[in-house]
């Protein structure tokens, strides 16, 4: 048998990216002469088996054959006469589709090595529209390398644009989508993921949500870039300034979901926006099943980075009902995620991307005022229920209030001085 080091290893080998973990290929073996070298087995769809010491994963070669919709619709075939050209071929890129053998020797049949020179994201063969899947993995590569140079050819984009017309792109599971979706938000520039979605007509299939913002307008005084889909992508690159967690990130693209709802007639005004696209963020969540936690953060920063942004303005009591709702006040807490959303969003505008967001420690000061009241009178005092909470409710506005002036008051002395 012939081992290969292949994939991502090599492609990120050859463009001095870390490689973070290595896949191997292995030619001319069966299941069986593996099993007896030790290797153990936990491929599902093909055999895949891990290495006795290293505990690498080590792919047999197969060629694979399309037999029904969807990326499941494969029969695979991996008998030992599969050549190392027959399993590269069956790869999505052609910077995916190059290999190094146990001399060092580059194989390289599909000119994977000049699209990494070229910076060129190419499919290699007709083959790749038998996998919807593709379609986000190329978008996903287009988020990692985007900051390289990396575009995708034009050829591959038409097929991508094919395989939507066909209704390919109408198979994705929601598992699939969902992972590479959090992939892409944890890469170096996850707007040119949805770029590239948008520009094959997919977006509109896969994250229908999103789609629905481009072409809405906002006031151009406090969006110079007036298109909400473009705003919206401009609050994501902020937030990938901002945050390194995928979740800031998408509650950051998602915010003004809401604004796709408004009617034509009262463009570019959008009120109500924030909890009109509460709705619209549950069932995109609900469609891909997003974990709850990064849900709930999405809905947070959509209801209130309204608030965020007139922290300034709010009344105390209004103030205190915004943290209470966020869960500002629990031991553990995502004050910090949801004020960088926040920030994210403010700065995602045309002029306004290296604007200070002062709302933000406004904010962190006010929680810890309120948090550092004595409740105990609340507690000692002869309330039940409702009527405790409503009580520590009212000791915190007064001292967030007091912050309140004092804030205001140091900062005219500042501005007067």
């Amino acid at each position: 048998m012939n081992i290969y080091l292949v994939g991502g290893a090599v492609r990120d080998r050859l463009l001095d990216f870390p490689v973070l973990e290595r896949d191997w290929l292995v030619v001319g073996a069966t299941s069986e002469m593996m099993l007896a070298q030790g290797y153990r087995p936990v491929g599902k769809d093909f055999p895949v088996f891990l290495h006795p010491q290293t505990h690498e994963e080590y792919a047999l070669a197969r060629t694979e054959r399309k037999t029904a919709p969807g990326y499941k619709g494969f029969s695979v075939d991996a008998n030992p006469a599969v050549s190392i050209k027959e399993d590269l071929m069956r790869r999505d890129l052609t910077i995916n589709a190059i290999a190094i053998d146990e001399h060092g020797v580059l194989i390289d049949p599909f000119g994977g090595q000049q699209d990494l020179q070229q910076r060129l994201l190419r499919h290699v063969s007709p083959a790749f529209n038998e996998d919807p899947v593709r379609i986000l993995r190329v978008a996903r590569f287009a988020a990692r390398y985007a900051h390289l140079g990396f575009t995708v050819a034009e050829e591959t984009r038409l097929l991508m644009q094919d395989m939507v017309s066909s209704g390919e792109a109408d198979h994705l599971v929601a598992d699939r989508v969902w992972a590479e979706l959090y992939k892409a938000l944890s890469e170096t520039t996850p707007a040119a993921f949805f770029e590239t979605l948008k520009s094959c007509g997919a977006l509109a299939v896969i994250f229908p949500e999103i789609q629905a913002l481009f072409g809405v307008p906002q006031p151009p005084q406090y969006h110079p870039e007036i298109d909400t889909g473009v705003h919206s992508l401009m609050a994501l690159t902020q937030a990938v300034k901002l945050s390194e967690k995928p979740e800031v990130r998408l509650a950051a693209l998602l915010h003004d979901l809401g604004k796709a709802l408004t009617k034509p007639e009262h463009w570019p005004s959008h009120h109500g926006h924030e909890r009109k696209g509460l709705p619209v963020l549950e069932t995109f969540c609900r469609r891909l099943r997003v974990p709850k936690a990064v849900k709930t953060l999405c809905a947070q920063v959509m209801e209130y980075h309204t608030h965020s942004h007139r922290a300034f303005e709010l009344r105390a009591d209004t103030l205190i009902d915004m943290l209470q709702t966020i869960g500002a006040f629990k031991a553990e807490n995502h004050l910090d995620d949801f004020l960088l959303a926040c920030e994210a969003d403010a700065r995602g505008r045309t002029g306004f991307e290296a604007r200070d967001y002062p709302q933000a420690d406004f904010i962190r000061a006010a929680a810890q005022t309120a948090l550092a009241v004595d409740t105990r009178q609340a507690l000692q005092a002869d309330l039940k229920g409702p009527q405790i909470g409503a009580a520590i409710q009212t000791l915190r506005s007064q001292a967030v209030n007091t912050f309140k002036q004092q804030f205001q008051s140091m900062s005219s002395v500042s501005h007067s001085s």
